[in-house]
């Protein structure tokens, strides 16, 4: 009997990690990064609970009725605290890869439903680089570098573009902190606000076009690590391409 139960013991697939555990884990992955930036975040997030809360049971005295006020007080200032602690992530998020080659081709990658980037399709010694995203506003172009050494890169990249995919949209855009560049921070939003021009069999056909071209994956490294595709996505965590 001893080596019957002992067979089956063996059978039997290891456990899985529950989606509370994981989920657990995800927060405190994401917290430990955010307070990497910001020392102060456990407090802040206390003192918003504690506002909200107080501010509610305040109005709830006004009324007669703090006791109406004393949950929903505290489940208010919880969302609220969420709602910060998100922005912070994301925040700490971008800084924990900003100045990094390839950092701007983790963000393009981090977009989904309708964004396709091609890393790096052209670079320089200096690990200047220009990527390459296929979306409904036809073709997108994406630097990383000083504006002196990237400016001729996409322009070159451009004229590739047009002579290949004539008569589809080329949009130029330079990633980075110099002024007229866009903030890795920025850069999803500033896509998302271009026209939509091609239609989705339109925009699919342009991009195995591309696909059919390009050889190989990105020659350059892509950093690693948590990249939230927006403030929303971020919120969500109460619960790449």
């Amino acid at each position: 009997m001893a080596r019957k139960s002992s067979s089956k013991a063996a059978g039997k697939a290891p456990k899985q990690p529950g989606k509370v555990r994981t989920f657990l884990k995800q927060v405190g992955e994401t917290y430990q990064l955010a307070a990497k930036y910001d020392r102060l975040l456990a407090l802040k997030l206390i003192a918003i609970i504690a506002v909200v809360w107080a501010l509610l049971m305040g109005f709830g005295i006004l009324i007669n009725f703090p006791w109406l006020f004393l949950l929903p007080g505290f489940l208010f200032g919880v969302l609220a605290a969420t709602i910060y602690f998100g922005r912070r992530a994301e925040r700490a998020a971008y800084l924990s890869i900003e100045g990094q080659s390839g950092a701007a081709a983790a963000v393009l990658q981090a977009m989904r439903g309708g964004w396709f980037t091609t890393p790096a399709v052209t670079f320089n010694r200096q690990q200047d680089c220009v990527h390459r995203v296929v979306c409904r506003a036809g073709v997108v172009l994406v630097s990383e570098g000083p504006a002196s050494r990237v400016a001729a890169m996409l322009d070159a990249e451009e004229r590739k573009v047009s002579r290949f995919a004539q008569g589809v949209a080329v949009t130029l855009l330079q990633s980075g902190n110099e002024p007229g560049q866009i903030p890795l921070r920025s850069l999803q939003k500033k896509l998302k606000k271009l026209p939509r021009i091609l239609k989705p069999a339109q925009m699919t056909q342009l991009r195995r076009r591309f696909e059919a071209i390009s050889a190989g994956g990105p020659s350059m490294p892509i950093p690693k690590g948590p990249m939230p595709r927006s403030t929303r996505d971020m919120r969500g965590a109460r619960g790449g391409r």
